[in-house]
């Protein structure tokens, strides 16, 4: 825990009203610029903004001098007007000249008198802005005025430029679509951090999500995806949606990289268009995550004609350098089985599917070239050969991106390991569900773009880094923030800055100022939970103290009495003694004194669960019923088989669920657990009952993954009946098919999990 006298003036320094400046919040200390810049330094004294500032620019850059007065001016209420003044002045220049390796560049000079920003380009001076704005109190980026500000910037030399060129982030909104609006949001939070690159991926198999005018069954049938629920999934950009997107990127520096996926992840086109297929169809919509294995058919030449046609489209819609094709995770057995693309093969000389997939990239690239762009693949590219100008997104690991940049393509680099940034940042069972791994803000942080071992010939062509924002397991409108901030930060600190300012501690602490700033733009950022206890239902049998601990080391306080935990409330210090039923709320405390999400715990007495005498023949009772049953209410009608004795469980297989008659399994029977005590069970399937108790009910959980569902059970040694219901259905994307049906437990004194398949079952 930090210093909880510390803590104290932080809680004091919230709570008076009044009192001192707001400035001199905590989190407003000390400089705290994201990206750390190239060079600082440091001097005596302070520039103020008052209502008398004056901005100077040239006409020629009003659009920037208007961007920063607006928001300089929302914040302090003040009617920051132009003008050529001595002093009490913010000077924006633009020198071509400026002593700076890269256009993006910019120098900054704060003294008490007047503050001069000077850009290499355009560009480099909206850079030099956005630092001086964080010199500023991070109130600065509030939507409507605070008042009892000072807002002060301290004296300071900066001189600054990115250390690679290409600085991105990629959002999927193909699984999951997000409106206009929200990635305007995102377009200003990423200018302000330094962010150039903003990569769509705007077509996949569950979506087509960018309108296509000569081919309006792309948006007609591609852009709606009919759920197993019978729910709708839908939404795309029109192509007058695109242009608005594109230039209010524009004005933000930002270009924009629209991704249109082939030869495979396009099952969503297909299903408008199925003549493009190798079998012709029909299709439907992915509706599980995953790879899809009816891609486009390479034998075709009208394949590459609609192809075509659709990235012309797209290349009048985006004014930038790159269109982004694809070309991962593409199976080819739709290939080597159909006759047209055997003929592909045989006529160009083409040896193996790779050499095809390759072909196919190829001439795709022709035609973008040709359009006045330069395509970026996926590093599955590079299989078969590739032209040199294609750029290389390494992204399974950064083997690829080695391999490319010594070939001589350019790379930008977003290995899974470090970049993904759909993956946990904390404990699972306090979490949103993600696809899985674990990656919090620090590992981020760990990743240099450069890898090490090329020469410098080879190392000009690693141009930048992306983080990566797959939206499979984001259901509502707004999740991706979670996911995204702070990690993004990140990203841009260790693509902006030099390898040699990196520090983490320090990055950590300036964190606390940019969650402020984020505020201002209404982010839902990820705040860490207390972590420790499994379950959010605890039983105990004769007491039972709870430790608590977060990613972050924040300070974090709780209630006992049913109310909302708040800086008022007690702080959390050491582990927690109970030995009554209690609802016990504990939330992480940031410094601005938010608090992130309220981790709610019933802790409950419990007699152990009597052991039974039953089930002392090997084997558990089976019982199967077909049909689509969406939830328990379903089932209530459900014709079941008759009762048989099976060894183990089944284990299903994606490729052969039938989605509309998936059918559900009830097992029954014993399982014996070695000791007196409170085990924590869990499972990923559909319910677990033990000893007549509903367990587990994971009937209305949006997707049932990693054991997000544990529940605490005291049990007696011995033998305890249990029913396992499997519901084949598919729930947010993740069909049951996908995990084993089984249940874990966890016995008292011990962190492994068991699985019961391998204990000796009976009934």
């Amino acid at each position: 825990m930090r210093n909880l006298a510390l803590f104290a003036v932080l809680a004091t320094a919230i709570l008076v009203c009044g009192c001192g400046r707001q400035s001199q919040k905590p989190y407003n200390e000390g400089i705290n610029i994201i990206p750390t810049p190239v060079e600082l330094t440091r001097h005596a004294g302070a520039f103020t903004l008052k209502r008398s500032t004056r901005i100077s620019a040239d006409s020629s850059l009003d659009i920037v001098a208007d961007y920063f007065s607006a928001k300089m001016s929302r914040a302090t209420g003040y009617a920051l007007g132009r003008g050529v003044a001595a002093s009490d002045v913010i000077r924006m220049v633009v020198d071509t000249t400026l002593d700076v390796p890269s256009p993006e560049g910019y120098t900054l000079e704060v003294s008490p008198e007047a503050v001069t920003v000077t850009g290499k380009s355009a560009q480099g001076l909206f850079y030099g802005m956005q630092t001086f704005l964080q010199l500023l109190p991070a109130e600065i980026e509030s939507p409507a005025r605070v008042g009892g500000m000072e807002w002060t910037a301290p004296s300071v030399t900066v001189r600054d430029y990115p250390r690679f060129a290409y600085r991105g982030m990629m959002l999927d909104v193909t699984r999951h679509y997000n409106d206009v609006d929200f990635i305007k949001k995102q377009l200003d939070v990423l200018a302000m951090f330094k962010i150039n690159r903003f990569h769509w991926h705007l077509t996949d198999d569950q979506l087509w999500a960018v309108e296509i005018k000569k081919y309006p069954e792309l948006t007609r049938i591609g852009s709606v995806r009919h759920e197993q629920d019978g729910t709708v999934h839908e939404g795309y950009f029109t192509q007058e949606q695109i242009k608005e997107v594109v230039a209010y990127a524009g004005e933000r520096f930002i270009e924009v990289i629209p991704e249109i996926e082939l030869p495979g992840h396009a099952l969503a086109a297909l299903s408008a268009y199925p003549q493009y297929s190798c079998t012709g169809g029909p299709f439907t919509h992915r509706l599980v995550w995953g790879v899809e294995p009816d891609i486009f058919c390479a034998g075709k030449d009208e394949t590459f004609a609609f192809l075509e046609d659709i990235l012309t489209e797209i290349a009048a819609l985006f004014p930038g350098r790159y269109i982004h094709i694809g070309g991962d995770e593409c199976p080819r057995d739709r290939w080597m089985e159909c006759p047209d693309c055997r003929a592909r093969m045989k006529s160009e000389g083409l040896g193996s599917p790779a050499e095809l997939q390759s072909y196919f990239v190829r001439r795709i690239e022709k035609h973008v070239n040709s359009l006045g762009k330069q395509i970026i693949g996926w590093d599955e590219i590079l299989e078969g050969g590739i032209d040199p100008s294609a750029t290389i997104l390494s992204w399974r690991g950064t083997e690829g991106g080695v391999e490319a940049a010594r070939s001589g393509h350019d790379v930008i680099m977003a290995p899974g390991e470090w970049l993904y940034i759909d993956k946990y940042q904390g404990a699972p069972e306090v979490e949103p569900v993600s696809i899985g791994g674990y990656l919090p803000l620090e590992k981020v942080y760990s990743f240099d773009p450069m890898p090490e071992g090329l020469t410098p010939e080879e190392e000009s062509h690693v141009i930048g880094a992306q983080a990566n924002v797959w939206t499979e397991y984001m259901y509502e409108p707004g999740a991706p923030e979670y996911f995204i901030y702070p990690r993004i930060l990140a990203v841009a600190e260790i693509t902006w800055s030099p390898a040699s300012r990196k520090d983490y501690a320090d990055f950590s602490r300036r964190i606390d100022g940019a969650l402020v700033r984020l505020d201002g733009h209404g982010i839902g950022y990820h705040v860490p939970m207390p972590e420790g206890p499994l379950s959010d239902r605890m039983v105990f049998v004769d007491s039972i103290a709870l430790g608590f601990g977060n990613t972050r080391d924040y300070p974090m306080v709780y209630t006992v009495d049913g109310t909302v935990p708040d800086v008022n409330s007690d702080i959390y210090t050491d582990s927690l003694r109970f030995t009554d039923n209690t609802s016990l709320k504990i939330a992480t405390l940031l410094p601005s004194g938010k608090t992130g999400r309220v981790r709610e715990i019933d802790i409950v007495r419990e007699a152990l669960s009597p052991a039974s005498d039953a089930g002392t023949e090997p084997g558990v009772v089976s019982r199967t019923a077909r049909g689509l049953f969406i939830d328990t209410v379903a089932m209530k009608d459900a014709e079941w088989s008759e009762p048989q004795i099976v060894d183990g469980f089944m284990k299903g297989r994606v490729e052969s669920l039938d989605y509309k008659n998936p059918g559900v399994t009830v097992y029954e029977g014993f399982f014996e657990v070695p000791v007196d005590g409170v085990y924590t069970v869990f499972t990923d399937q559909y319910l677990l009952y033990v000893d007549g108790k509903p367990l587990i009910v994971n009937d209305g959980v949006t997707a049932i993954r990693h054991g997000l569902n544990k529940k605490t059970m005291a049990l007696e040694a011995g033998r305890h009946k249990f029913v396992l219901v499997v519901n084949n259905r598919i729930v947010g994307g993740w069909p049951y098919t996908w995990s084993h049906a089984t249940f874990y437990y966890i016995a008292p004194g011990t962190d492994k999990p068991i699985d019961i398949r391998r204990t000796e079952l009976s009934h």
